[in-house]
């Protein structure tokens, strides 16, 4: 399975930063000027584009960053409805439909972190599976779509995205 990993150490609030941004400066900037504007490294800037990207919330036609609708959507919308947003978009992203999946197959519908760092070393060879796995957890706790336990070290469906099944 051809599972495309998650820009690593993006937050929400970078990705929105950019939404915001890129409505202040008509909805579309030169990303050379983005990166000198926001005082971000290139590298770092290129991370947040395409998670905000791969999120559906911008396009990057010939060199440039174009705020899409859902991003205008996502900036005019109130912190409850952002999360719900943006949790129907990452269940569309290939590695949180997999984790999804995996976890409403697992006995309890909780997998140990030990388990999901073995899946993502396995998907994603050249990649930190620490640094991804931080990633993931970010991101699905934002969205209330995953929740983790640190003191189990547990990965979990959140309740409210995925009611209890029946026993």
């Amino acid at each position: 399975m051809e599972v495309e990993p998650l820009p690593h150490g993006v937050s929400s609030s970078k990705v929105i930063g950019l939404l915001e941004y890129l409505d202040d400066h008509h909805g579309k900037e030169d990303i050379y000027k983005l990166a000198e504007a926001i005082h971000y490294e290139l590298g770092e800037l290129l991370a947040v584009i395409k998670m905000a990207e791969m999120l559906g919330l911008v396009e990057t036609p010939g060199g440039d960053v174009v705020l899409t609708d859902l991003g205008r959507k996502i900036l005019k919308s109130k912190v409850a409805q952002r999360k719900l947003i943006i949790r129907e978009q990452l269940k569309k992203l290939k590695i949180f439909q997999h984790l999804i999946e995996t976890l409403q197959k697992s006995e309890e519908g909780r997998l140990s972190r030990d388990v999901v760092l073995e899946e993502l070393a396995r998907l994603y060879p050249h990649e930190n599976a620490e640094v991804l796995f931080k990633t993931i957890v970010n991101w699905g706790r934002y969205a209330e779509l995953l929740g983790y336990n640190p003191d189990t070290q547990t990965l979990y469906l959140d309740e409210e995205s995925f009611p209890a099944r029946p026993q």
